[in-house]
């Protein structure tokens, strides 16, 4: 139980601002271990830049950062990465000539060895390393799609949109994350695939232990089914929060959507 209610991530105050305008307004959040939360909002509600401060791609005005008990707030993408952030883009990033293991193999940047001296002549070494990160990436994308975990060398452009998306999820799960950050991954998919979707993410939350997800998502259905809490944005301000219905039926959120009289 203790272990469930540990503090994964937490922003005190954080604030960003592109010259005159504020994408971020003293926006405080709190994820515990193993919680799905939804952050939701209308277009330029601060949603992805709050993800680009928190993996360091922007830096922040005011506020802070806290990771795994660790003040991150000044820390570069790099170092958030190996501490244990990794995420996905609302634009696919993927690398369509490439195969499905060359493109979740970008993701594992941090746990391969780059030395010239161990490429070049500790060739048995390397093709065991090979051999692990091979056998790792078929088990993520069995998680999703046993046929996909099948196509391993094929090319990532051959393929439907939702098999890309699995397997952007799955190049930032083979890093070994304790957070994974979704910016909306149903983006161009058909309702059927936003559905199967779902399934996979609540089964990724099921199979690895302990992994914290944030969730930036426009349709609404996704984020009643797989979250645990909300969290709306409106103008970079954080105006609720709470379980979906109840922020569903409030009317700063419906305002924010819908706009007023």
């Amino acid at each position: 139980m203790e272990q469930q209610q540990e503090t994964v991530l937490a922003f005190k105050g954080l604030t960003r601002r592109f010259g005159g305008v504020v994408a971020l307004n003293e926006f405080d959040m709190e994820l515990t271990n193993g919680q799905i939360v939804g952050l939701i909002g209308p277009n330029g509600s601060g949603k992805t830049t709050s993800f680009n401060v928190l993996t360091g791609i922007y830096e922040a005005n005011g506020g802070s950062i806290e990771f795994l008990g660790q003040d991150i707030t000044s820390w570069p993408a790099q170092k958030v990465y190996e501490a244990g952030v990794a995420r996905t883009f609302q634009r696919s990033r993927l690398c369509l000539e490439l195969s499905i293991f060359d493109n979740i193999m970008i993701g594992a940047h941090k746990r391969l060895n780059h030395g010239f001296m161990f490429n070049v002549f500790k060739r048995k070494a390397l093709q065991q390393q090979i051999k692990e990160n091979y056998e790792e990436a078929r088990k993520l994308l069995t998680i999703f799609d046993p046929e996909l975990a099948d196509k391993m060398f094929e090319p990532v452009g051959s393929l439907r949109m939702i098999d890309r998306r699995r397997i952007e999820i799955c190049r930032a799960l083979i890093s070994h994350p304790r957070l994974l950050l979704l910016d909306e991954p149903s983006a161009g998919m058909t309702h059927e695939e936003t559905r199967e979707l779902m399934d996979d993410i609540l089964e990724v939350r099921e199979m690895i232990d302990g992994l914290s997800i944030i969730l930036v998502e426009h349709e609404m259905g996704m984020i009643e089914r797989v979250t645990d809490k909300c969290i709306v944005l409106n103008f970079g301000q954080k105006i609720c929060e709470g379980a979906y219905r109840e922020v569903a039926s409030n009317k700063l959120v419906q305002e924010a959507y819908l706009g007023g009289e």
